[in-house]
């Protein structure tokens, strides 16, 4: 399972993290430990990770993901973090052994820089997709 944030400035950007492990931008998070819930694993990856605290809003979607490139298939579990003032990632501590940085991205850049499954996702949400989804459809 996987914990992943949609968080927004007040310029309706999403923020998105550059990973060291692979070229595309992605939602913050991460992979849920054992016996840890989704929301739980969320709040602890943003604090470890970007040395956030956050709120935990609500539950967006949840999308299925077949096996990819060594990695078993996955549910991903994508929750509402709000609205944030953009100040907010001046502020952040980046655990730079996976986040090489962090970025406020409006749609032009989400398109060019996240993973496809991540730009399908943001869009079906936009569009009021139902909360249940598979391969980001």
């Amino acid at each position: 399972m996987i914990a992943q944030g949609l968080l927004h400035d007040e310029r309706g950007r999403v923020l998105l993290c550059e990973l060291t492990y692979k070229r595309e931008w992605d939602l913050p998070g991460g992979v849920v430990e054992p016996d840890e819930s989704p929301a739980d694993a969320l709040v602890r990856e943003l604090r470890e990770e970007l040395d956030i605290e956050v709120r935990i809003r609500g539950l967006r979607t949840v999308n299925w993901l077949p096996a990819w490139a060594g990695w078993d298939d996955a549910c991903v579990f994508v929750f509402d973090l709000g609205v944030a003032d953009s100040s907010l990632t001046q502020a952040m501590h980046l655990q730079r052994t996976e986040i090489a940085g962090v970025h406020w991205c409006d749609d032009d850049i989400v398109r060019d820089r996240a993973t496809a499954v991540t730009i399908e996702l943001l869009d079906a949400l936009a569009a009021g997709a139902p909360a249940y989804r598979e391969h980001g459809r």
